[in-house]
């Protein structure tokens, strides 16, 4: 089996005194969509700035290709072919959808002083990166970003990472704030990117999301891996229970009706 194209391998994570995340391994192959499923608070937020290179990890590593390597900035992440797209696509609501889609590396036609910017093949490259994702209803590169649905702003982010390199795609929570229409769009391009051979890392709270994508699956609970599973492995039910806690309040109610049969209906005595 190939190498993962990134691999976290026992990272932890520490702000003063406070630890956040513990003992973190996780690994994402290409062709893969890796779902990150947890609840507020699961440590989600600093683990998705750990693989984008916002901050260090306090020990541990991260390997691409199965070699160790170091994202000391967002850049140098950008640079090894990590892309990360945010809830909101990370677009620009109002510029064009051909500058959003180049803001920084815009293309320019011209020689010398006399460069300008080229928005006709800015226009014409973002269009067909966006529609060869599906999304048709994209025909015109002038249209402002603003007046996108929110499935199309993240469309246009998805493909503008793709357009540009990206070898992992790491998206946080994505359909969060999308109706049932525009989740489906995002969720279709999610497959899109799986099959043009990207390790897709989706990071989400919605279970059912999660199932349509994903082949791994990690559940992150109080900064911690609680579970590390593969497609068909456990029921969304299981999946539910995981993430809420539900396993280990199910063993807890199981603990004490065992120990209430066993003392003529009589609940545990309080802590001293």
């Amino acid at each position: 089996m190939a190498a993962p194209i990134l691999a976290l391998r026992g990272v932890n994570k520490s702000f003063g005194p406070i630890d956040v995340l513990h003992d973190i391994t996780l690994e994402v192959r290409a062709g893969e969509v890796l779902c990150l499923l947890g609840d507020n608070g699961a440590g989600k937020s600093t683990l998705i700035k750990i693989m984008s290179g916002v901050h260090q990890p306090s020990s541990g590593t991260i390997e691409m290709d199965g070699t160790s390597v170091s994202l000391p900035t967002p850049r140098a992440a950008s640079e090894k072919g990590i892309a990360t797209v945010h809830q909101f696509g990370g677009t620009f609501p109002l510029m064009s959808i051909g500058r959003s889609f180049f803001v920084g590396v815009e293309p320019t036609r011209g020689f010398g002083p006399f460069k300008v910017y080229d928005r006709n093949r800015a226009n014409d490259i973002a269009v067909k990166a966006v529609r060869d994702f599906g999304i048709t209803r994209i025909d015109d590169g002038d249209r402002l970003v603003g007046g996108l649905s929110g499935g199309e702003r993240q469309s246009l982010a998805i493909a503008r990472a793709v357009h540009f390199g990206a070898r992992v795609l790491i998206l946080d929570e994505p359909t969060a704030a999308l109706g049932v229409k525009q989740a489906t769009h995002v969720l279709r391009i999610v497959n899109e990117a799986k099959r043009r051979g990207l390790a897709v890392i989706f990071i989400t709270h919605q279970v059912m999301h999660a199932m349509a994508v994903g082949d791994h699956f990690a559940v992150l609970i109080r900064g911690a891996v609680a579970a590390d599973f593969h497609k068909g492995e456990k029921t969304r039910e299981e999946i539910t229970d995981l993430m809420a806690g539900g396993a280990s309040m199910a063993s807890l109610e199981a603990e004490i009706e065992s120990y209430m049969n066993s003392h003529g209906g009589h609940p545990p005595p309080p802590a001293q």
